[in-house]
């Protein structure tokens, strides 16, 4: 009994760490306010946030919030770096002169309904395209756009518990934590706290012990759902004495290249760029920027023909090489945030789940 406390105490202590912030303000708002509020973000920008259209939720452009899926229990099949690295757009103009940047893509935005996973997202991705000399690109999308992030339920694929990033307190301008008969609002920047300002009516300064409590009720019945689990910890020397596994065989046959996990993954950053010439005039056209992937067989093909990486498995290799261990040598993190759409996407069942549980075995998976 007395053991049962003290771990009880524990628990309240850390999550009392986790709810109250240093310099980060937290307050409250009943949930008939949330749309007016919303709304009223359109002085901040364009507002953006997970919609469904044709069928697939994707994070779009909206007109009215009342499109907005704001639920929790779904994330959007291609996450939210799109908006920050899109799929293809033009970097320059050039002529016999010189050439000209194109910014036109930059505007500014408020993106609502980010989930914590997709911040750390975009969190790695400030790692990789901030650092000096920062992408221009990158640079002007971010600083132009606000992230209202908001609290989601563990779908079946979700690895966010294991990755650590089930939870978030940076990289957002808002967060709504919806505990059903309130939200708790975090306030993570000077922009955040402007965007209050405008409607400060609707939000509640106290935030009580009752309040806390059913923080903390919620947090732990949603630990429970969870079902999938990685130590991300052990990979790194999982995969260094897993070089010349035999796994990597396995998932070469089965792959198929195409890479749709690359595509949904919130940290690949990959691209190509090409020169397009106009076609009445050769001195003149446009540089354009795509999105690109270590899974396709030319990804690593160089001048002369020599491709480094022809094999599937030597790509393979690579990919989960870079998510499970490279990247947190580097930045501290695994380049993996468990959000489990490469468990949702790939048709043939390769994923950081099976990949990592085949490793640990040292066993291919039974058909």
């Amino acid at each position: 009994m007395e053991k049962a406390l003290i771990e009880s105490s524990r628990n309240i202590a850390i999550h009392i760490a986790i709810l109250w912030v240093p310099n980060m303000r937290i307050l409250k708002m009943q949930p008939k306010f949330l749309d007016k509020f919303l709304e009223s973000l359109e002085k901040f920008g364009a507002l953006y946030g997970p919609v469904h259209r044709n069928g697939v939720m994707k994070y779009d452009r909206i007109e009215s919030v009342s499109e907005l899926d704001l639920s929790g229990h779904q994330l959007p099949m291609i996450p939210v770096k799109k908006l920050f690295n899109p799929k293809q757009f033009t970097m320059l103009h050039f002529n016999e002169k010189g050439f000209y940047p194109d910014y036109s893509m930059i505007e500014k935005r408020v993106i609502i309904g980010v989930h914590p996973c997709e911040i750390h997202g975009v969190l790695r991705l400030d790692e990789i395209f901030l650092n000096d000399p920062a992408d221009p690109y990158y640079a002007g999308l971010r600083d132009n756009s606000a992230i209202i992030g908001f609290s989601c339920w563990p779908t079946e694929s979700s690895l966010c518990k294991s990755a650590g990033t089930d939870i978030v307190d940076e990289g957002f301008d808002l967060f709504f934590m919806n505990l059903n008969e309130f939200y708790l609002v975090w306030v993570g920047s000077s922009r955040g706290y402007d965007m209050i300002h405008e409607r400060e009516e609707f939000f509640e300064q106290e935030v009580s012990h009752e309040d806390m409590r059913k923080y903390i009720e919620w947090r732990n019945k949603r630990n429970e759902v969870f079902k999938l689990e990685i130590d991300f910890g052990s990979m790194p020397d999982i995969m260094e004495l897993s070089h010349n596994s035999e796994v990597w065989d396995y998932f070469a046959e089965k792959c198929l290249s195409c890479g749709q996990c690359t595509m949904v993954c919130p940290t690949c950053n990959c691209y190509n760029v090409s020169d397009v010439f106009d076609v009445t005039n050769e001195t003149t056209g446009r540089r354009e920027r795509t999105w690109d992937s270590c899974m396709f067989v030319d990804y690593s093909l160089v001048a002369g023909g020599h491709n480094f990486r022809e094999s599937r498995a030597d790509r393979l290799k690579l990919w989960y090489t870079h998510k499970l261990k490279t990247f947190g040598s580097e930045y501290g993190r695994p380049g993996c945030i468990g959000c489990g759409r490469c468990v949702d996407t790939c048709p043939v069942d390769i994923n950081v789940v099976t990949v990592s549980q085949a490793l640990i075995s040292g066993e291919v998976p039974k058909e």
